[in-house]
C-alpha cells in the first residue's frame, strides 16, 4: 500500500534563512508518524508545508499522492487538522463550530460527533467567546474526530488540556489507526509519542537528524540500571560504555550503551546479584541524547 504523506528532500527557505533542508517523511496508512523538536526546530513550517500553506523552496510533498501546493483544496477534503492554539468565531457556538468543520470534510455522522461532545466533556451550547484555552482545543479535536478523515494532522493538539482529556484524545487517536487512517502528531509531551507513535522523526534546526522506530531508536541510546550485589563490584567503572556510575542506598546506578549489556551482566553475575532493576530509555532521554550529540 502506498504512503500517504511522501516528503521527498523538502527545503524551505526565508530569505538567507533555511528553515527546512532536505527532510524526508514518509506515512503509511494505519501509522502514527511522530515529530519531534526544540522550539524553532521546523516542525510547524513542515505541517505549513504540507497543508499547502507555504510553497516548498525545492524537493516536493505528496498527500494521498497529490502535490500539497497545487492540490490543496482538494487534498483538505479527507484531512483532519488541529494546531496547538486553536482560534474559533467568538459569536459561534462550540457546536456551531464543528459542524462547520465537519462539512469541510468528507463524511458526517451525528452519532459520532454527539459521543465525541460527551467524551471530551465540551458544552456545544456555549459561545465560543467564552471557551477556555482548552475547550478551544475540545472543539477542534471533536470536528478532527467526528469526520471521515483519511489523515489527522496534529500539531500540539493537547496543549491546554488536563490528563484526563489527554487519555480521550490518546484513546481517540488510537481508534482511527484501528481505522486504518494515518496520523502525523508533532508535540512537545514527550510520553503522549512514546506512547502512540510507531515511528518517530527528530528535527533540529531543519534537518531530520533521527527516524525510527522507537525500539530502533532505543538500539541507539543507553539503558539505566540499579544493581545490589552481594560483594563490592570492582573494575565497572573502566569498562567501555558505563555512564553517570553512582552508589545510592539502593545500589550502584549507571547508564549503559546497548552494546555493552552482555559485558556488563557478565561482570555484575560475578558479584553475586542480589537485586537488579534496568529500564529503557524514554524518547525524551534519547531525544536529549540525539540533541546533545548533533550540536555543533
Amino acid at each position: 500500500m502506498s504512503a500517504i504523506v511522501n516528503v521527498s528532500n523538502l527545503t524551505k527557505n526565508y530569505g538567507k534563512f533555511t528553515a527546512l533542508k532536505d527532510v524526508n517523511i514518509s506515512v503509511e496508512p494505519g501509522e502514527i508518524y511522530g515529530f519531534i523538536g526544540p522550539n524553532g526546530a521546523g516542525k510547524t513550517t513542515t505541517i505549513r508545508v504540507l497543508l499547502g500553506i507555504l510553497k516548498a523552496t525545492s524537493g516536493g510533498a505528496t498527500i494521498f499522492g497529490k502535490d500539497v501546493w497545487k492540490d490543496a483544496v482538494d487534498i483538505h477534503r479527507n484531512v483532519a487538522y488541529v494546531p496547538g492554539d486553536v482560534n474559533l468565531w467568538s459569536n459561534l457556538t462550540g457546536g456551531e463550530v464543528i459542524d462547520l468543520f465537519v462539512r469541510l470534510r468528507k463524511g458526517k455522522n451525528e452519532n459520532r460527533k454527539n459521543k465525541l461532545i460527551q467524551r471530551f466533556d465540551l458544552d456545544p451550547t456555549k459561545k465560543c467567546r467564552t471557551y477556555s484555552k482548552g475547550n478551544r482545543q475540545k472543539v477542534a479535536l471533536v470536528a478532527a474526530f467526528s469526520s471521515d478523515a483519511d489523515l489527522y494532522i496534529l500539531d500540539e493538539p493537547t496543549s491546554g488540556l488536563d490528563p484526563l482529556m489527554e487519555k480521550v484524545f490518546q484513546e481517540c487517536v488510537m481508534e482511527v489507526k484501528r481505522a486504518g487512517k494515518a496520523v502525523f502528531l508533532s508535540s512537545h509531551i514527550l510520553q503522549e509519542v512514546e506512547r502512540l507513535c510507531d515511528k518517530v522523526s527528530i528535527i533540529r534546526d531543519g534537518k531530520i537528524i533521527e527516524t525510527g522506530s522507537m525500539t530502533e531508536l532505543r538500539h541507539l541510546t543507553r539503558t539505566s540500571i540499579t544493581v545490589l550485589t552481594e560483594r563490592p563490584v570492582d573494575g565497572l567503572e573502566t569498562k567501555s560504555g558505563i555512564h553517570n556510575l553512582r552508589q545510592s542506598s539502593a545500589g550502584l546506578t549507571f547508564a549503559v550503551d546497548t552494546k555493552e549489556i552482555n559485558n556488563v551482566m557478565a561482570l555484575l553475575t560475578g558479584y553475586g546479584v542480589i537485586k537488579l532493576e534496568s529500564s529503557p530509555p524514554t524518547l525524551e532521554e534519547l531525544f536529549m541524547s540525539h540533541y546533545e550529540n548533533t550540536r555543533g
